[in-house]
């Protein structure tokens, strides 16, 4: 029993990851346990891998496209697929590929974007409701729950049409609307790490509130923060497409795999011009997969509860 707890010790002050030994007994550090346990993880690789593709192609769009993001050829209107324009054009006459292309810019940025926003306004009231508790606890509680009570997308849809379609709002409207999430997980898990004796040692050595929030109680509630940021990340590029299908997100020319899907509200395109709708649904439905598969991952990588 000796030897096999010598090969495990608890490192609290970082990421409340167990170390451990690799079959050369070197000691492993946190962030190597987690990779390790990542990559074994084939799954969350594809999708990590998938994404990583879609990054790729989103950055060098002007390089693999031989056209222009906005030109024009009103003669080749919905015109299908075929060797000049690989996925066919749209009703402007536009180039499909090179649209889908500029439109994961922009669509991966907002999911981006707002997931950050979400993330800081989350951890910050999150941590100060869990730290200073009482009346600052109860305020920030209740104010997180008049947010869960109004169904989300009503809510989202409310905003867009008060504050104007646009990618800037599109990002403000998703990340003030979906940081509670994090603010409870924050708040609970600061509830039960400053019971720890590492805290109490922290605060007799005469650290101040900021130095112990930040360096010895933040680190151990990241793991299941960076878990819910890569959830919503995937609801945001959701969000951003239902937003823009409705004419409430993104605006054209500048395009989005939401607004792209535009048309689709078309029977006629729904059902006989396929290329106008599908790529851009497709691309969709992949990115918000492999985010879920990456989340997926690392809620598996960073548990502490797993020895190998």
């Amino acid at each position: 029993m000796s030897r096999f707890m010598s090969r495990f010790t608890r490192n609290p002050a970082k990421t409340g990851i167990l170390n451990e030994t690799n079959n050369n007994d070197e000691v492993l550090s946190p962030g190597k346990i987690i990779w390790k346990r990542f990559r074994r993880n084939k799954i969350a690789m594809i999708g990590s891998f998938i994404l990583l593709i879609l990054i790729i192609l989103a950055i060098l769009a002007p390089v693999l496209t031989p056209y222009e993001r906005d030109a024009m050829e009103l003669q080749n209107r919905e015109e299908p697929p075929s060797s000049e324009h690989l996925l066919g054009t749209d009703r402007q006459g536009r180039d499909l590929l090179t649209r889908v292309l500029y439109g994961g810019r922009i669509s991966l940025s907002v999911g981006l974007v707002a997931s950050s926003l979400q993330m800081v306004i989350g951890v910050i009231l999150g941590s100060l409701a869990g730290y200073y508790g009482k009346w600052l606890d109860t305020l920030i509680m209740r104010i997180t729950d008049m947010v869960i009570a109004f169904p989300f997308l009503a809510l989202a849809i409310t905003a867009a049409a008060v504050l104007g379609p646009s990618i800037y709002n599109t990002m403000l409207i998703i990340g003030f609307l979906t940081w509670t999430e994090t603010c409870r997980l924050v708040r609970g898990q600061f509830l039960s790490i400053k019971q720890m004796e590492y805290i109490e040692a922290a605060k007799a050595t005469g650290a101040n509130e900021f130095r112990i929030i930040w360096h010895h109680m933040l680190p151990n509630a990241l793991a299941p923060i960076l878990i819910s940021s890569t959830l919503i990340m995937a609801t945001a590029i959701l969000v951003e497409a239902a937003l823009s299908y409705l004419g409430l997100g993104v605006q054209a020319p500048m395009p989005s795999w939401g607004n792209i899907l535009e048309p689709a509200r078309s029977m006629i395109v729904l059902m006989n011009m396929w290329w106008l709708w599908l790529p851009p649904g497709f691309l969709i439905f992949i990115s918000v997969l492999s985010i879920n598969l990456v989340g997926d991952g690392l809620r598996d990588a960073l548990d502490p509860r797993l020895k190998n």
